[in-house]
Formats: structure tokens, C-alpha cells, sequence
């Protein structure tokens, strides 16, 4: 998922840059709610994809570019939890 980290923009996720290992993120949909653990959170190159790669677990991952900082972005990945 990726979505804006700041402004009037509809889906705004900035805040993701402040999460930590072991914070929990709870994600609803139609389909249910899931609730996935966070493993990293990283500041990567805007060229960087490694971090969208297929993974043998249920992941979560979240992009969004760092304020004032075009050139980079705040990765978050999260791996569901077990109930």
C-alpha cells in the first residue's frame, strides 16, 4: 500500500515513519480485519523495489515518500500475526 504523508490528500499515511518493531497494525476490509506485526521500518532509495518482492508469509508493506526528502521513502513491513 502506498498513500501521501502529509497535505489534503485523501489517503494520508505520513505517520507510518513513527512506527516501530513489535507495533501492531490492524487492517480492515470487507472481507474481515487482520492484524499483522510491524518487522521494519526503513528509509530506502525512491528506486529501491526490493521490498515488493513476493514473501512466503501474509505481509503487509507501506511506502510513503519522506517529507522534504524526494529522493528517498519510509518502507513498512508488517507480518500478520498469529491469532
Amino acid at each position: 500500500m502506498c498513500g501521501h504523508n502529509r497535505g489534503q490528500a485523501k489517503y494520508v499515511i505520513g505517520s507510518i515513519k513513527d512506527l516501530k518493531k513489535g507495533d501492531i497494525i490492524t487492517y480492515t476490509t470487507v472481507y474481515g480485519t487482520r492484524t499483522y506485526r510491524v518487522e521494519t521500518v526503513q528509509i530506502i532509495s525512491d528506486t529501491d523495489w526490493s521490498y515488493l518482492q513476493p514473501t512466503a508469509d501474509n505481509r503487509l508493506t507501506l511506502t510513503t515518500c519522506l517529507a522534504n526528502y524526494p529522493e528517498v521513502r519510509v518502507c513498512v513491513q508488517a507480518v500478520e500475526a498469529a491469532n
